[in-house]
């Protein structure tokens, strides 16, 4: 059987699963169109934020950028775990108290105003349009590859199949088709890994691997890969950051980011009670623990084997010639991306830091005239198996468990956006008389735009999937966070300062992202580079949602200060959320 064909039973196989558990779970109602009836178990739960959690990003692009960043790109692993943590016990169990359908909810009955619900549908939206940004391109990634088709037919495919499942089952159809998701996402990552660990290292649990001995050259095999790195001009695997106020900020944002996506709350709005949302959160840091801790030893294996495929004799020996390169190199050349300049004319694939201007008079002895080998980093990991020789069966498998991983995130944010346009903005501002059937109806088209939308944006993203998650992270930081937390822990602040508080949090964030990345002019300027030495006191536009939400605090806090009190009854609905004294029902609302 050919690849080709392993990869089509493999990814159609998991496809007709998705759609079939859509079927038996199509939501009937509103209820279990957003939150599956109020009745999922914990465990259930927890598995299926797991998979809602778990992204491309996560399962296809963090690696990548560990790999080629290393230690320094270790801070998504930090953000995002600690973010969770977060979440899961400051936000979460409060939210489920206060038993609401979606955030803007919440944040429009806290506040007593219906321009404070409008202002949190918007940020929701762009939060949410801009995460899915990165799952569709991770989709496209995957699909280009394993199906061998077009990116952009590959999005039309995805976007067909998360229509008939979400848009079918809702939230219903949702949770039991991440929780099938998390299962395909989290074998496809993990064997793999546990192979490349064994032929690498000897030791099958990649984790330990990573801190074992390079089985070749006898040595611990991440001081192998310092030596292979650093004798091609990149900095050591392991060495340090330079920038800290950066990497605290980033991961600052990355954390408080997570707490505040919208996509990943209204999951724990699906169990009965107060208990179980703490209990889901537990078992979700249990799953998600079995992918992130398997991650920076598939990082660092990926980019040892990548750089021992081109210098097969050691680095300072001749790279491969090119028409001698892997037949996996040959195959992602297909797709574009990987690409391939011989800028020597010597047949040779030369990959080195061409960047570093203390390597050149080495590299210009070598006779290299520059990098050779661009390599996207959201192909590493699924291009691991081929690199490492693994049966095609463990290929065809981590491309059902690429796609799982986007698609699972991809539906729960779309979901989110659909719920805010149906729930918050049509039932809530527009007609607040419209009946169940008629408000499931507009969710159902919602979605259906949503996935358009979403479709179009991802066939067009702004950066690989991993650049455009952080932005997302970077703006629900900036602008949902401080509601939601000013919401449960303070009951001084009133509906005008929570309302300014967010439009600052989200315009600061956005002019700052988009100045750096092109997509806004200032009159006299041209658009700054999105480079250190251009950042504002050397604050990258993926760490400014952390800056941006200290806008949104004090905007929030004083303008509070300077207007009245919330009403009496606000006070004591506070009180109420941040002491739970009973379950109550997710659909009572």
């Amino acid at each position: 059987m050919s690849q080709f064909a392993i990869n089509l039973l493999f990814v159609g196989g998991s496809f007709l699963l998705y759609i079939l558990i859509a079927v038996w779970a199509k939501a009937g109602s509103t209820s279990d169109f957003y939150v599956a009836g109020g009745g999922v178990h914990p465990v259930t739960n927890g598995m299926a934020i797991g998979a809602d959690w778990m992204s491309a990003a996560s399962f296809i692009s963090m690696a990548g950028l560990i790999a080629a960043g290393g230690y320094a790109n270790s801070t998504f692993l930090m953000g995002w775990t600690g973010g969770y943590v977060l979440l899961a016990m400051l936000l979460a169990p409060y939210l489920r108290k206060f038993g609401k359908f979606t955030v803007p909810e919440f944040i429009g009955d806290r506040y007593y105003s219906p321009n404070a619900r409008l202002v949190a549908v918007i940020c929701l939206i762009v939060a949410s349009v801009t995460y899915v940004i990165g799952q569709m391109a991770g989709a496209g990634v995957a699909f280009s590859r394993f199906l061998e088709v077009e990116a952009t037919n590959g999005l039309m495919i995805a976007a067909v199949v998360v229509f008939i499942y979400a848009v079918l089952g809702g939230m219903k159809g949702i949770t039991y088709t991440q929780v099938a998701q998390y299962c395909v996402l989290i074998i496809a990552y993990t064997i793999p890994a546990v192979f490349i660990s064994l032929q690498l290292t000897g030791n099958p649990i990649p984790m330990f691997g990573m801190f074992s001995t390079h089985t070749e050259s006898g040595l611990p095999l991440l001081e192998k890969l310092n030596m292979v790195v650093t004798d091609l001009g990149f900095r050591e695997y392991t060495a340090d950051i330079d920038n800290k106020l950066n990497m605290v900020l980033f991961t600052l944002s990355l954390m408080i980011g997570t707490a505040g996506l919208p996509h990943v709350i209204i999951r724990f709005f699906t169990v009965p009670k107060v208990a179980d949302a703490r209990w889901s959160g537990g078992w979700a840091l249990v799953f998600i623990a079995l992918l992130y801790l398997t991650a920076p030893a598939v990082a660092s294996m990926a980019r040892l084997n990548l750089m021992t495929t081109i210098y097969p004799e050691g680095t300072a020996a001749q790279p491969i010639e090119y028409d001698a390169r892997p037949a996996w190199i040959a195959t992602w050349e297909e797709t574009g991306l990987i690409k391939f300049e011989d800028k020597n004319n010597d047949g040779r694939i030369q990959v080195y830091n061409d960047g570093n201007a203390d390597f050149a008079a080495t590299a210009a002895e070598r006779g290299w005239e520059g990098n050779e080998l661009s390599v996207n980093n959201d192909i590493l990991v699924l291009a691991n198996p081929e690199i490492a020789n693994l049966p095609g069966w463990v290929i065809g498998l981590i491309a059902a468990g690429g796609l799982a991983a986007a698609l699972s995130t991809a539906a729960g944010l779309l979901l989110a956006i659909s719920s805010a346009v149906s729930h918050d903005l049509i039932k809530g501002r527009i007609n607040p008389n419209i009946t169940d059937k008629g408000e499931l109806l507009a969710a159902r088209i919602s979605m259906a735009v949503a996935i358009v939308v979403a479709t179009w944006l991802g066939a067009n993203p702004p950066g690989f999937a991993a650049q455009v998650v952080a932005l997302a992270f970077g703006i629900a930081a900036a602008s949902l966070f401080p509601a939601l937390m000013m919401g449960i822990f303070s009951k001084r602040v009133n509906n005008i300062g929570a309302t300014l508080g967010m439009l600052s949090g989200l315009i600061f964030t956005l002019v700052y992202i988009f100045i750096y990345k092109g997509w806004f002019f200032i009159p006299g300027t041209n658009n700054l580079p999105d480079t250190a030495e251009f950042w504002v006191l050397g604050i990258s536009p993926l760490s400014i949602g952390a800056v941006g939400a200290l806008v949104n605090f004090a905007v929030a806090f004083g303008v509070s200060k300077v207007t009245a009190e919330p009403p009496v009854e606000i006070q004591e609905l506070v009180e109420s959320v941040r002491y739970p004294r009973g379950a109550g029902s997710a659909q009572d609302h």
